[in-house]
């Protein structure tokens, strides 16, 4: 069996990132993120860089971390609630942003792995959204062109992998996560557990031809956005 693993994060993205290039990230919200990965490519210095994700996580956490650091020049994303310094850099010019309704987010992501270059869909017909994009006329209903994503890199979380990139992800953590990491040119996973043995064939989430490189989680505390709880009843 070859082995698709890697000792560190660092030594898993080393030689695959450059100023300029665009970035494909898994998660939604804190959820699946590949927090090991992106605190290794804040530590790269990288800058310029085109972020895709469904959102750039919250202030000093996820993709947070890359705003901070001042390493984005523009973001692809639907949500961008949670993040006070995105709000900032936006409104200040320092940032581009590209907003895609989440729908139309995840199967721009999914053409692109899937090889196929635009689709039409209604969604975002008459408002900005649809602005500059050539328009088409379906059974009376009208739809503008999408593009597939295709990124130069994906970063995407695992709950398990096996030496030759097969992934699963865990309950939500799957979210954008098998959408990423078939959209990259190349794919690298960080995964919480990394078995010896092939995954069950019937139970992958992911098919390792899809992922480069493969490396264990090193710290596996894991944040949670938004904590809502139930005042306890006395018994």
């Amino acid at each position: 069996m070859g082995s698709k693993v890697y000792e560190s994060t660092a030594e898993a993205l080393g030689g695959t990132v450059r100023d300029g290039m665009t970035i494909a990230v898994g998660g939604f919200g804190l959820s699946g993120i590949p927090g090991n990965l992106i605190a290794a490519l804040r530590d790269s210095g990288a800058t310029g860089l085109t972020i895709v994700s469904n959102n750039m996580g919250v202030d000093g956490k996820g993709l947070g971390l890359l705003l901070e650091n001042r390493q984005v020049r523009k973001v692809l994303g639907s949500y961008v609630g949670e993040n006070k310094l995105f709000a900032e850099q936006y409104l200040s010019g320092d940032l581009e942003v590209e907003f895609v309704p989440q729908g139309t987010l995840a199967e721009r992501l999914r053409a692109g792995g899937a090889g196929i270059p635009a689709f039409y869909t209604p969604t975002g017909v008459g408002t900005p959204v649809a602005e500059g994009k050539p328009e088409m006329e379906f059974d009376g209903r009208r739809a503008i062109l999408e593009r597939g994503i295709v990124a130069d890199l994906a970063l995407v979380r695992a709950h398990r992998a096996d030496p030759e990139g097969n992934l699963r992800y865990r309950m939500t953590a799957q979210n954008f996560n098998p959408l990423v990491a078939a959209a990259g040119r190349v794919t690298i996973a960080e995964a919480e557990e990394i078995s010896r043995d092939y995954l069950e064939p019937d139970r992958i989430h992911t098919p390792g031809i899809y992922v480069q490189r493969v490396v264990a989680v090193e710290d596996t505390h894991k944040h949670i956005e938004q904590r809502t709880v139930r005042v306890r009843v006395e018994a």
